[in-house]
């Protein structure tokens, strides 16, 4: 099961074996099936994700009942409110699971052991924590400056699979538009075509 989480971790730093080994210890092993929740807003988060297998997808609920899908997490990536779980204050959105999903749970006292134990464990959160930052500024950008069409030409350059993982109404959210806009530029696009 942690072939994945090797992978994406060396892909950034450099670890023993043994290093690994340890990392492991760490973690705990969770299926969590289509439509449960990892985090519900509220809820102090316990734990950063990583995804092993699945999809899940982080989003707020105004005072309207109108859903906002902050991100899409699949195989591979992080998934956490990053600042409840720093902080120990409630969460403002939820994560929940569109697909079964296989994860590798780490609490606060086990990251911060593995931070201590393994320095490069710094330097590899440092890392994912710069890009997330990077993508998140650039994303909110794009909200402000980008057409419909180049938000969801943009989506599907960097995530086609995601189309078929993905309800088109929580692609619309994510992209900050309506369904029936989404609708009319994917039926511009193929027109195109």
């Amino acid at each position: 099961m942690y072939e994945l989480l090797y992978k994406k971790i060396t892909e950034n730093i450099t670890i023993t074996e043994a290093e690994f080994e340890f990392c492991k210890t760490l973690f705990q092993p969770k299926k969590l099936r289509r439509k449960r929740f990892l985090l519900g807003e509220g809820e102090v988060c316990k734990y950063t994700a990583f995804v092993e297998k699945g999809l899940l997808r982080s989003y707020i609920i105004d005072e309207k009942e109108a859903e906002y899908v902050l991100q899409f997490s699949m195989e591979g990536w992080w998934v956490a409110d990053l600042s409840s779980f720093l902080t120990g204050e409630p969460s403002e959105f939820n994560i929940e699971a569109l697909e079964d999903c296989e994860l590798l749970l780490i609490t606060r006292p086990s990251w911060s052991l593995l931070l201590e134990k393994i320095p490069a464990f710094e330097r590899y959160f440092r890392i994912l924590i710069e890009k997330n930052l990077i993508v998140t500024q650039r994303r909110l950008i794009a909200s402000f400056t980008n057409t419909a069409e180049e938000k969801y030409q943009k989506l599907v350059q960097n995530f086609p699979h995601i189309l078929q993982r993905v309800p088109q109404h929580m692609i619309a959210s994510y992209l900050g538009i309506t369904p029936e806009t989404l609708s009319r530029v994917r039926g511009q696009m193929t027109a195109r075509k």
